[in-house]
């Protein structure tokens, strides 16, 4: 294994990649027995761009059966971080790359170093046509000893994959006798299998195996024919073909840009043709999933990776920005941004584009400019200085325009009320939050954060012995409501200074599904610690011994107690949008739309802000900071409450679009042409396009993939709704990589509306994909928008 960044930026490692493979292939033409096994599809890439010759070699060795491909994945990427469609999306980038270049896929997953597994991944690994997974990290544990070598691996959703973890406890073995012997002595599956497999090589920065090496299992390969001191070796075999051994023997059980685009592929006007930009989509991806690399994502690289990793979220940013104009330019004709040029003097229409298919309300603040030009409705709530105003935002149920509303009686408005001085009080009618001296219930916590050996990787459990609760000071009220309610705060702590603004806004009681109440933090930091950890805790008055986390496609549960050394070590969690504590009747939750550290001891609910580590990158997360949390307390249990929905609308802010009042009705679609009836416990996650479609203005392949997965852990029948106009011609359930399952029955509703009936286990995935009638010829006229109002008429 050689890591795509490390002590080294990725430029290095494109050579590295070359020295190291070069030297492979030499030595296989020495000894015609080494096998070399290389994961990292990104890394064939690199070789294939910049050392052609070298490239065909390798071709070479991999028909010859010389040179292995493992891991099916672009790049091996952290396993905590990444999103479930991120995850996805590194399998269907190596896969088709590996069958494009190679004409085979890879069967085993292969992540020996990453810190920390989802329990999502069985069923990844095996929607993505692997059968097996090989790690090895879970064993550098300084608290409990991971009890198996060799074991069949169960998923949150149930589906099991073969997985083995080398008793010798390296990715890098040496092969020496020591090694051999580790791997029988410290296998602890002896009785269902007395193999193990050795990961040889000099890995990390690179060099692989050794001819040393080599020599030595030559030399112990003899001595075991006559000696049974040593152990058998065996050479020559494919990491498949010792899984396939374990088989035998164990037996076999089973078990928003994309979107927009899309859309637009769908709708357009007539006489204008748009052209499914894959070529750019599948540009960003590559370098997204790049910067998943597993030292790179969590930070643990030196800094001079994270100027190459900014570059690349820079260059992706930019480009997917351009992405959605063209999308907004087809779907939303005549709109601009407002982030971007305004419209000329005329006036013009303030709408928003929802790419959740949730209901859902939003306060939005805007600046004031927006307000004296726009038609929106008189008077509206401004800002305590005046320069900005807030307005309100509703969408139904699948909709994906978000109109202006007004204040109507039904709504509770936010207010704020204050001494004047130290004491401040943010309230609606069903919550309030007090800030009294400088502390509410909960607040801001600073930490000593100084692991034993390895300090960016490692937290220990002794930090949280060492807490210091930070005062909010010069407290002021910025928003009065009534449609938001908010304070600006300020902690000066060491050399830093953390600016929290919070706000609370109206709350719709008589519509609880598309008004959550919740209050917001908004944080500005200008960080300059130095192994210091900021978090954020709320003791609640919730009695549980366990809290729920957000995983990819699904959620984990944690022990809130330290009952066994077990639960003890699981004294942090990673998790997603949300972390919750609950019980019968009431829960409060976390949302987050970058934090992934969580924890909660006892009825204390954390989440994770910042570290300061100082090596191997001494500047650390020095610098400046925005990000936002909320707290959201709920009505029932966490399995009785809308926090997936909620943490799903947080994390997908909607999209401000200033439309010129002399546009006439614009082509748009109101509604999202796929939506879900039936169980609301099941999520349409992803919506694209078919990676096997012909994407030119005259291509006759057009389909249309859906991913769609069960949230709460629990069974799910629903219907998938298709848009009349969506001239769907035949549907498929497929795997990850779109490879045919099997055919789905299409009837069709009262309105004419396509209808495929899906069932769901708990926290299954599902690929659907569906077959259009293609071509230029039949392109879709958009759906004209009838209802389309300007803002301030009867809504």
């Amino acid at each position: 294994m050689q890591d795509t960044a490390w002590l080294w930026p990725y430029h290095v490692t494109q050579q590295k990649t070359a020295r190291l493979w070069s030297t492979q292939v030499d030595l296989m033409e020495r000894y015609p027995e080494h096998r070399f096994a290389c994961s990292q599809a990104q890394h064939f890439k690199w070789l294939e761009e910049q050392y052609p010759p070298l490239f065909k070699r390798i071709q070479e060795k991999v028909a010859s059966g010389q040179f292995h491909l493992i891991s099916g994945a672009w790049v091996e990427n952290d396993g905590n971080m990444p999103s479930g469609e991120a995850l996805v999306r590194q399998f269907v980038y190596g896969q088709r790359y590996f069958k494009s270049r190679f004409g085979q896929r890879c069967e085993t997953a292969w992540l020996p170093d990453s810190f920390g597994l989802t329990a999502a991944y069985p069923q990844l690994i095996r929607d993505a046509g692997m059968k097996y997974f090989f790690t090895q990290k879970l064993s550098w544990n300084n608290v409990n000893v991971f009890p198996h070598s060799t074991f069949n691996w169960v998923g949150i959703d149930g589906t099991q994959v073969i997985c083995h973890m080398t008793p010798v406890e390296t990715y890098t073995a040496q092969a020496t006798v020591g090694d051999m012997n580790k791997g029988i002595t410290n296998h602890k599956n002896l009785e269902s299998n007395d193999t193990a497999l050795l990961v040889f090589g000099n890995g990390d920065g690179g060099g692989g195996a050794l001819p040393k090496m080599l020599e030595n299992l030559h030399r112990i390969r003899a001595v075991a024919n006559t000696h049974r001191e040593l152990l058998p070796v065996s050479m020559g075999s494919t990491v498949e073909q010792f899984f396939e051994d374990i088989e035998r023997v164990k037996g076999r059980q089973h078990s928003s840009s994309v979107c927009l685009a899309t859309l637009a592929t769908l709708f357009q006007p007539k006489g204008r043709s748009y052209v499914y930009p894959k070529a750019t989509i599948d540009d960003c991806w590559e370098k997204v999933l790049l910067n998943q690399f597993h030292d790179v994502l969590p930070g643990s690289a030196i800094g001079m990776v994270y100027d190459d990793a900014e570059q690349l979220y820079s260059e992706v940013r930019k480009d997917c920005q351009a992405l959605l104009e063209e999308a907004f330019g087809v779907l939303l004709s005549g709109s601009v941004s407002l982030l971007g040029d305004m419209p000329s003097s005329q006036p013009f229409n303030l709408v928003a584009v929802n790419t959740t298919p949730f209901p859902r309300r939003d306060v939005i603040k805007i600046p004031v400019s927006v307000v004296s030009q726009s038609l929106i409705p008189q008077p509206v709530q401004m800002s305590a200085d005046g320069k900005h105003a807030y307005v309100l935002l509703q969408a139904q149920e699948n909709e994906m325009i978000a109109r202006l509303t007004v204040l109507s009686a039904d709504y509770t408005p936010a207010s704020v009320y204050t001494n004047g001085s130290d004491h401040f009080v943010l309230r609606n009618q069903n919550m309030q939050l007090t800030i009294s001296q400088g502390r509410s219930t909960g607040g801001l916590v600073i930490f000593e954060d100084r692991p034993n050996y390895w300090d960016a990787w490692d937290i220990e459990i002794h930090h949280l012995e060492t807490p210091t609760r930070l005062e909010f000071s010069g407290v002021h009220v910025i928003a009065e409501g009534p449609l938001r309610a908010s304070v600006q705060t300020q902690v000066k702590y060491g050399k830093s200074t953390i600016d929290v603004t919070i706000s609370l806004d109206a709350f719709n009681a008589t519509t609880k599904d598309n008004s959550r109440p919740l209050f917001v933090f908004d944080a500005e930091v200008d960080w300059h610690e130095r192994h210091k950890f900021l978090k954020f805790e709320l003791p609640l008055a919730i009695n549980n011994t366990v809290a729920t986390y957000e995983s990819q496609f699904g959620w984990v549960q944690r022990p809130t107690h330290k009952n066994t050394t077990i639960d003890a070590a699981k004294f942090g969690v990673c998790g997603h949008k949300y972390a919750d504590l609950s019980e019968y009747g009431y829960g409060v939750a976390f949302l987050s739309e970058s934090k992934y550290g969580f924890a909660c001891e006892g009825n204390i609910l954390r989440i994770s802000l910042l570290r300061a580590a100082t090596a191997p990158d001494a500047e650390q997360d020095q610098g400046k900071h925005e990000f936002s949390w909320g707290v959201m307390p709920h009505v029932g249990s966490f399995l009785e409450s809308d926090v997936p929905m909620a943490a799903y609308i947080f994390n997908s802010p909607l999209h401000l679009r200033a439309v010129p009042q002399a546009t006439a009705a614009s082509p748009l679609v109101l509604k999202l042409p796929f939506w879900l009836e039936g169980s609301s416990n099941v999520f349409l996650e992803t919506i694209k396009r078919g990676e096997d479609d012909d994407f030119g203005v005259n291509g006759t392949t057009k389909t249309v993939v859906l991913r769609l997965y069960e949230a709460f852990g629990g069974h799910g029948r629903v219907e998938l709704r298709v848009a009349r106009d969506v001239p769907v011609v035949n549907a498929y359930t497929t795997n990850l990589l779109e490879d045919h399952k099997s055919e789905l029955a299409l009837a069709q509703g009262a309105n004419r509306d396509f209808i495929l009936k899906l069932d769901f286990r708990g926290f299954e995935v599902k690929t659907v994909k569906l077959v259009l009638a293609g071509g230029k010829s039949d392109s879709l006229t958009a759906v004209k928008c009838d209802s389309w109002v300007t803002v301030g008429e009867d809504q």
